[in-house]
Formats: C-alpha cells, sequence, structure tokens
C-alpha cells in the first residue's frame, strides 16, 4: 500500500513552507524562537479551527494525541504555555501577509461570478464579534461590553474576501471602507449603512461602480425619467441630483435612483448607483448579490473559530482571526484547484473526520460510483447496521 502524509499535512502543502519561513523571519519580534517556531503555532491554531478545538489545553492535547503523526509537518512538541506566549507577543501581522499570498493563489483559479458583465463584483460589509469587556478590556465597545469588527471586502467570484481589515467595535464601517482601493471598473455593492457621499465621490474618482439603498431623508431632484420594462419588478428608473448644499458639495455628480418591488417578498427598494448604462433589473440583481457576503459571515461564525478566544490579548485575538481567515482561503483553494463540487460546509466537515488519516487528500472528496451490473453483490449486513 502506498505511503501518504495525513490529510492535514496534505491541506498545508499548499502553503509552500519556504514562504512561510521567509515571512515569519520578516514578521519577527525579539530574538529568535528556541522552544516553539512560528510554524507550530500556525499548525496548531489551524487545526484548531478545522476540528473546533475550545482552549488552548483542548489544542495541545489534541496535538500530544497524534505525537506520531506530526513528524512530516515538521511540529515538535507544543506546550501550552509556550503555545501562548507565542500568541501574545509575536506579531500576528505574519498571518496578515499570509493571507494576501493565499489570496493571490486562489483568484488564479477562482470562478466567476454570475453576471454577463466581466467587472469585479466586490460585496462590502462588517460583522461584530462580541468580547467580554472584564476580559477583553482593550475592545471597548459600549459601556458595559467589548467587542472586535471584521470588515470584508467579499470577491463575487468564488466569494473570496479580498479586503479584509480587524477593527475595534466602535470603528465606523465607512471608516475603513475608505481605505481600500478598488480596482478601476470594478463595482462595489453595500447597504445603507455605508451611505456617504464623499465616500461615493471618492469611487466615482476611481472609475468605481457603486450600488447601495438610498437612506430616507436625502435631498433631490429628478432631472431624467426612464422608461422601464415591464414584468421585471422594476417600478421607475431616474436621473437625480441631490439638493442640499452638504449633499451637493459632497456629490455633484448626477446619480441614478431605481426603484425594485420584488415579486416574490412584495418589499419595496429604492437603489442609487452612479452606472448609467446598465438595465435597471440588473442593479436590481447586483444589490440582491450582496446576501452572499451576509452568509459568508455567517459560514465563519458558525463553523470556524472566531467567537471564542484562546488569549485575551488583542494580539491574541487578532492572530486567531488572521488565521481562521487562513484556513477558509486554504479551504477555497482546495475546492478551486481539484473542482469539488461540495460545499465548504460539507468539505470541512470531511476534513475533521479525516484530518489525521494517512490517504489522498483528493480522494476524500470523490463519492465513489455505484457498482456496475456486472459487480459481484456486497455482503449482506443485518437490518440493525442498515
Amino acid at each position: 500500500m502506498a505511503h501518504h502524509n495525513t490529510v492535514f499535512a496534505q491541506l498545508l502543502k499548499f502553503l509552500p513552507r519556504h514562504e512561510f519561513e521567509a515571512e515569519a523571519r520578516r514578521h519577527q519580534r525579539g530574538q529568535g524562537l528556541r522552544v516553539m517556531s512560528r510554524w507550530a503555532q500556525f499548525a496548531a491554531l489551524g487545526l484548531a479551527q478545522l476540528t473546533g478545538r475550545q482552549s488552548l489545553r483542548d489544542i495541545v492535547s489534541n496535538l500530544a494525541a497524534q505525537g506520531r503523526k506530526l513528524y512530516h509537518l515538521g511540529v515538535g512538541t507544543v506546550s501550552r504555555s509556550s503555545l501562548a506566549r507565542v500568541n501574545t507577543e509575536q506579531p500576528y501581522t505574519l498571518y496578515e501577509a499570509l493571507f494576501e499570498r493565499l489570496l493571490a493563489r486562489c483568484r488564479e483559479h477562482a470562478p466567476r461570478h454570475g453576471f454577463r458583465f466581466k467587472n469585479k463584483l466586490y460585496a462590502v460589509d462588517a460583522s461584530t464579534i462580541d468580547l467580554c469587556l472584564a476580559v477583553f478590556p482593550w475592545a471597548t465597545f459600549r459601556r458595559t461590553k467589548a467587542a472586535v469588527k471584521l470588515h470584508v471586502g467579499l470577491d463575487e467570484a468564488g466569494h473570496l474576501p479580498s479586503f479584509v481589515s480587524v477593527t475595534e467595535g466602535k470603528t465606523a464601517d465607512v471608516t475603513v471602507v475608505r481605505t481600500w482601493i478598488f480596482p478601476a471598473g470594478s463595482v462595489v455593492v453595500a447597504d445603507r449603512a455605508y451611505m456617504d457621499f464623499k465616500w461615493f465621490h471618492q469611487l466615482q474618482a476611481q472609475g468605481v461602480t457603486f450600488v447601495t439603498r438610498l437612506k430616507r431623508g436625502v435631498r433631490y431632484r429628478v432631472t431624467d425619467t426612464h422608461g422601464v420594462r415591464r414584468g421585471t419588478g422594476v417600478i421607475s428608473d431616474e436621473t437625480i441630483e441631490l439638493t442640499s448644499a452638504r449633499g451637493r458639495k459632497a456629490y455633484a455628480a448626477p446619480l441614478r435612483r431605481v426603484v425594485y418591488k420584488d415579486p416574490v417578498t412584495k418589499n419595496r427598494y429604492v437603489f442609487v448607483t452612479n452606472n448609467t448604462t446598465w438595465v435597471a433589473k440588473t442593479i436590481a440583481d447586483i444589490y440582491k448579490s450582496r446576501w452572499q457576503i451576509e452568509l459568508f459571515f455567517k459560514w465563519i461564525k458558525q463553523h470556524l473559530k472566531v467567537k471564542r478566544f484562546v488569549g485575551r490579548s488583542k494580539n491574541a485575538v487578532m492572530t486567531q482571526l488572521w488565521v481562521a481567515m487562513c484556513m477558509y482561503l486554504l479551504l477555497a483553494y482546495l475546492k478551486f484547484v481539484m473542482r469539488v463540487s461540495w460545499s465548504l460546509h460539507r468539505m470541512l466537515q470531511v476534513l475533521q473526520l479525516n484530518v489525521f488519516e494517512r490517504r489522498l487528500i483528493q480522494d476524500l472528496f470523490t463519492t465513489p460510483s455505484p457498482p456496475g451490473p456486472s459487480s459481484p453483490p456486497g455482503p449482506q449486513l443485518p437490518l440493525m447496521w442498515a
């Protein structure tokens, strides 16, 4: 029988070790680590993300139980005190840099989004991760509450988190996205929390199309009315100009206002965009696609360890979050290069059960075909085992 490394070792090979070590040297704080390496830290925290380990003790015990299978990973003995110290003292920016490397690889294999246009499409949103104020006093959010906030610009091509920032919970959403530079010609869709005409002017100057919902109370006048196609759900399509002094100072160019009624829910939506060429139904469909980022946040909170932390310091929390993002990209890359049709949730479930098995990783995601008509029947099992 052929020898194979563990499934976990094969997964980590998608991140070349020499690239990891080069980044680890760039992001080293203090003298070189003698007891525990950054690679061992990444393997321990990455394994915790895949298998749902809840604490440092849980992580270390799980690794100790698989001691003989850690040889090919290049991971030695991991103690709880050493792991806690590295999480606290060594900068999390290492995993932020690794995230960018993995993202570049994923983009090369990601499928296209579902629209006819070839422009990049990004959904922008943020999600708050609640913390205990007594345990995490550095993350003050409200008077009796602590939190960090995960800001994401999700590329609809492959559902890749192409823009990621982690801030304290009180940071305004629009403050973060103003620092992101989207490619010229791309499309950015956001909800009403990002209704900021200064940011829209910035996007317009960069050659970026934006789509969002219009807030109530925005003062404008209609300068032109366009015909709409019946049966599409579009009620009206207008060109507008802002009329308030503050609005015109922030954004003086014309805007497009599209009113759409969902045929299923009967809800009425008012969209605003700087795109004047695409049909109005496409504008509504672009905003509808924004739901993918809501599903992204739901997925990582349910299936990765981003709500319960194994360290209390800011650096430890940031390290755990960035490792979670790296593991998400590793799963996505595995799905792309092996052309796995399964959902990420199903893939993760299978990996959890086979993480230390010695078998080819691609065999895990290959559904065996049913036996042919000439195949001999298998052994008959008792009904109680069926």
